[in-house]
């Protein structure tokens, strides 16, 4: 008895080793934090995706650089100062003709305020400060791609654990239940009814499964650093809180989700608006030989030393310029011919990217309808494989099954758990993908 006893606690112990972070103790929060990991939600996740992920973070600064190009642009529209100051001197030999030697040297010195203004330059102005506002909306679209994108990977890899782990009690459970047969073939075969091959046939059944248990260890821990790297965290091990397992919806139909999607995807958004930037260099390159309208002048104070001679006082000049490069080569012609080439490529690219998109929605809907039609069909699986070993190792027990037909039980109890744990790891996924191909991922998930 006591023998038995010593049995189950190092069965016991073996146990709680191989389980390590999965079993009882990590699964509060309270201990992952001690050891210096943080528990997530998948909305807890999808918040420190928004703020720290390296691609939103980047999109970010995108937009900085285009509000950047922006302002550079809308500057052609509004006037120039600038402040000047000279002192030139001058000597002209040429002077000697008229015997005015005095005259040879001359120097003048000026301090100006001068201004600049475009005042008609055939739209071209007009264009580019239209066009690069148009730019900052892409740059919106930039930042609501990469965030959809995050917040679709990050729901992938917080799944992806939950899979892991549920892998990972699998192989724990079949390690334990070889444990429990090994146990039981060594006592039938202290009790005379057991041969040694089966004590020797268990024993290797045990050894076989160990591997296994290393390896869902490891998918565990691989996956959690996936996590990690797409939160964008640093010198932080995480982990997560939640079930895979999640009530099932009807999936949505296709014409209401391709009309969701191409009013709500960002990638037609920006499009679009590549078109219209396009359209808008139509304009600036056209305006390249057409007649352009300035209006410039200057004010200050200038000194005129002529010998022996000075004067000083005000000076200022105003006027409008007119410049009319009526014939360049006709490289403005050329220039406005590939603008247009360029919009009409974007609005093929446009079409393009809206059948793509309605080819995503289609697959999108039949993987969740697949997803949950192998979910429904699963769950009634498991209960029934667990009955059927239940009675195969009961009549093992009793010398009326075989060890075969409990292997057999076993690997479909295993199968069967196995399939129904990546069904539902799949299904939810396929939400999230179609959440993500509709456009509507991450509508209530805000930054703090």
């Amino acid at each position: 008895m006591i023998q038995r006893r010593l049995k189950k606690c190092f069965f016991l112990i073996l146990t709680l080793s191989l389980i390590g972070w999965t079993g009882f103790f990590s699964g509060t929060k309270a201990f992952a934090e001690e050891k210096g990991i943080k528990m997530l939600t998948l909305e807890e996740a999808r918040r420190i995706a928004l703020e720290k992920n390296k691609d939103i973070q980047k999109a970010r600064e995108y937009r900085n650089l285009v509000e950047g190009r922006y302002i550079e642009e809308r500057s052609a529209a509004l006037p120039r100062f600038q402040i000047s100051g000279n002192i030139l001197h001058n000597r002209d030999e040429s002077q000697k003709v008229y015997g005015l030697l005095s005259n040879l040297e001359s120097q003048t010195r000026s301090v100006e305020i001068g201004l600049s203004q475009a005042l008609y330059t055939f739209g071209q102005v007009g264009a580019a400060m239209r066009a690069a506002k148009v730019g900052l909306g892409t740059a919106d679209d930039q930042l609501r791609l990469f965030r959809q994108a995050a917040l679709r990977d990050v729901s992938a890899a917080f799944y992806d654990i939950l899979l892991a782990r549920e892998l990972s009690t699998l192989a724990v459970q079949t390690l334990e239940q070889k444990i429990r047969h090994l146990d039981e073939a060594r006592r039938k075969y202290a009790a005379g009814i057991a041969t040694e091959y089966d004590v020797l046939a268990a024993r290797v059944a045990v050894e076989n499964a160990r591997p296994e248990v290393i390896r869902k260890e490891n998918l565990i821990r691989m996956s959690r650093e996936k996590l990690r790297f797409l939160l964008g965290l640093e010198g932080q091990e995480v982990d997560v809180r939640g079930t895979i397992e999640i009530p099932l919806v009807p999936s949505p139909q296709y014409k209401e989700a391709v009309q969701t999607a191409w009013k709500n995807r960002p990638e037609l958004f920006d499009q679009h608006k590549r078109v219209e930037i396009a359209q808008e260099l139509v304009t600036i390159y056209d305006a390249g030989d057409k007649p352009r309208l300035d209006f410039k002048a200057s004010y200050g104070w200038r000194e005129l030393i002529l010998g022996a001679e000075k004067g000083d006082g005000q000076a200022w000049t105003a006027g409008l310029f007119l410049t009319f490069p009526f014939f360049d080569g006709m490289r403005s012609r050329g220039k406005v011919a590939q603008a247009k080439s360029d919009v009409a490529t974007l609005k093929i690219e446009e079409a393009k990217l809206k059948d793509s998109i309605s080819l995503q929605v289609r697959d999108a809907v039949n993987a969740c309808r697949e997803a949950e039609e192998i979910v429904k069909a699963l769950a009634g699986t498991v209960k029934q494989a667990e009955r059927l070993l239940f009675m195969a190792e009961k009549g093992y027990e009793y010398g009326v099954k075989t060890k075969l037909d409990v292997d057999d039980a076993e690997l479909n109890l295993t199968q069967a758990k196995g399939n129904l744990a990546k069904a539902r790891r799949d299904y939810s996924v396929a939400r999230v993908t179609m959440d993500w191909v509709m456009g509507t991922i991450g509508e209530k998930v805000r930054s703090d």
